[in-house]
């Protein structure tokens, strides 16, 4: 007698199921759950009984989130081109912009991301996962290779970037921390959300006052990422070698035995919850702690004070490998589900449509933007061929994957190059070079002041 066949999975796992419309899903839920939620929420806020706790703004921040992605994601042809992450960053500051967003809504979202502190919670996260999940000899040696086009492009970009900006009038200061900065951080964690606060710590201003800008061009930016791969695709199809090592065709070295150097540990689809709860009392220590040094030392923001503190840690070995672990799980729970999240978040507490709309407007500021993605993909190309790497795939990582969204936009970036395989070598620009143009943002934020003096 055959063994009985076994009930049908949901495609997120949990209980079994055979109803179709448990295989349309929203934030990873059923449809029909996921809509129940979202009712009872859209009830509540237009009666005006929406809580204002934080357990309410997870809520209300993941739902409104998993909506908008939902929403991008049906839409083909634009949504590879980063529209799930556009329609999260930009509808809820639009709603708010043209009146229809509840002002519970706002309220409990403002006070959540905050107030709450959602915003170093996420941020904490992805730093202390980033730097600690990382092999120590990755950390140390990030591949002998592979260090030269991805510091070099950060560094060139900032320099170049703020000469054009001096030329154009726009300012060599304004020109790094508003337009290269955000960019090539490699993400909204530790791009533009960490940089509008660090901005607003030093002028002693609000972060919404920075948030629209920095946004805009992190946005454009990625938009400009993924048009330049697909360039890059079309024109290896072609054949044509412009020059020996231009066209690796999905070959990121001209010589073999490197790869294993730059090598990074799978991504993890699940973990403990004892795991998950000590990554959290790290991630939230080592933010104390940058706090800390940052009271007394106070020439660097506590973010950069948190990444150093995590990079001495993980240099001399002194955390055991299973609280390494932990941290790395705790952010990859936190950049793996929560994303959608922050960026409504950050849409209804800092972006100003109206500053968006101005920002768009300026020739300038959008020449800028352009030229950074430009810029460093050419420099990270240069160096990287320089370094024995194939040009076009130097360019495409780390140049244009310092230039994205992170996670979203380097799966773009890769499926519109036709290099998806490279997405090892992706992780490691985003996280590393995500963390080294944090650092040294943090070194230019106090010549904001004088450039606004």
């Amino acid at each position: 007698m055959p063994p009985p066949t076994p009930a049908p999975q949901s495609p997120g796992g949990g209980a079994p199921t055979g109803r179709k419309r448990d295989r349309f899903r929203i934030a990873d839920m059923p449809g029909l759950y996921f809509g129940a939620l979202f009712l009872t929420l859209l009830v509540a806020a237009l009666t005006d009984s929406l809580p204002d706790t934080m357990i309410v703004g997870f809520a209300t921040t993941v739902v409104l989130g998993g909506l908008l992605m939902a929403i991008g994601r049906l839409v083909p042809v634009i949504r590879d081109y980063g529209l799930p992450t556009i329609l999260c960053t930009f509808v809820p500051a639009m709603m708010i912009f043209l009146g229809v967003m509840p002002e519970n809504v706002v309220v409990v979202v403002e006070n959540f991301l905050a107030g709450y502190g959602f915003l170093d919670f996420f941020v904490v996260a992805v730093i202390a996962g980033t730097i600690l999940g990382m092999p120590r000899t990755l950390l140390m040696k990030a591949g002998p290779r592979f260090v030269v086009p991805l510091l070099g492009c950060i560094i060139l970009t900032f320099v170049l970037v703020g000469l054009l900006a001096a030329i154009t009038g726009y300012g060599f200061i304004e020109g790094v921390l508003f337009v290269a900065a955000p960019i090539m951080a490699g993400g909204l964690g530790v791009g533009a959300v960490p940089m509008s606060e660090m901005y607003a710590a030093q002028t002693g201003t609000d972060p919404s006052n920075f948030m629209g800008d920095l946004m805009s061009a992190l946005v454009i930016a990625n938009i400009v990422c993924i048009l330049v791969a697909g360039m890059y695709n079309g024109m290896g199809k072609r054949g044509k070698q412009w020059f020996v090592g231009f066209n690796g065709h999905g070959e990121l070295m001209r010589i073999k035995g490197r790869s294993t150097e730059l090598s990074l540990p799978p991504k993890k689809t699940a973990a403990s919850f004892l795991s998950l709860g000590k990554g959290i009392a790290i991630a939230g220590g080592l933010l104390v702690l940058g706090t800390l040094i940052s009271t007394y030392l106070p020439f660097l923001h506590a973010y950069a004070w948190t990444i150093l503190a995590a990079a001495l840690i993980k240099i001399f070995g002194l955390f055991p490998r299973e609280l390494e672990e932990a941290s790395s799980e705790w952010g990859e729970m936190l950049t793996t589900y929560f994303i959608p999240a922050l960026l409504v978040g950050v849409s209804i507490t800092y972006v100003d449509i109206a500053e968006v709309i101005t920002s768009l407007s300026d020739p300038v500021f959008m020449g800028l933007t352009v030229a950074t993605v430009l810029i460093s993909g050419l420099t990270a190309g240069t160096l990287g061929w320089l370094m024995k790497f194939n040009f076009v795939e130097a360019s495409i990582t780390p140049g244009l994957v310092m230039a994205d969204t992170g996670g979203s936009g380097d799966v773009s970036v890769l499926s519109a190059a036709n290099r998806i395989h490279l997405m090892p070598f992706a992780a490691l620009t985003t996280r590393l070079g995500g963390a080294v143009t944090l650092f040294l943002t943090s070194l230019a934020v106090p010549f904001l002041t004088v450039a606004a003096g």
